[in-house]
């Protein structure tokens, strides 16, 4: 009985100590989804500006989504000017990347088709 006492508390301890590593990486993993939402709508644009000659100024003129696939953030796109944007993806509400308090949100922001990602290259997974 004390064998399996003992071995309990031994796991617990072990699973104690891997949880902060176990869910900065699941967090990690779950910026993958905005990291994907992120470059689809640079494309659209970079399209749209071929088109039009212009960057949209809102994301239904793209046809791209307030949210991600997943939920897990929520998109917003800022026009600054007809030569720059800035796009946000950020942490939904409630939502399981809620935690991630360094990279709650990214944000591309591109200036005459040249791109800035922030708030720095650990939240984009490099």
């Amino acid at each position: 009985m004390v064998e399996v006492l003992v071995a309990s508390v031994v796991g617990a301890l072990l699973a104690t100590m891997a949880w902060p590593t176990y869910r900065s990486q699941w967090q990690r993993a779950g910026r993958g989804e905005a990291i994907e939402a992120l470059q689809k709508l640079q494309i659209a644009q970079e399209h749209h500006r071929e088109m039009f000659g212009t960057y949209a100024a809102e994301l239904r003129t793209l046809d791209i989504a307030t949210a991600t696939r997943g939920g897990r953030y929520r998109l917003a796109l800022a026009a600054q000017g007809v030569e720059s944007y800035q796009a946000r993806a950020e942490t939904a509400a409630g939502g399981p990347q809620q935690g991630d308090k360094g990279c709650a949100a990214l944000t591309l922001e591109v200036r005459q088709g040249f791109a800035t990602l922030g708030p720095d290259g650990m939240c984009w997974n490099r």
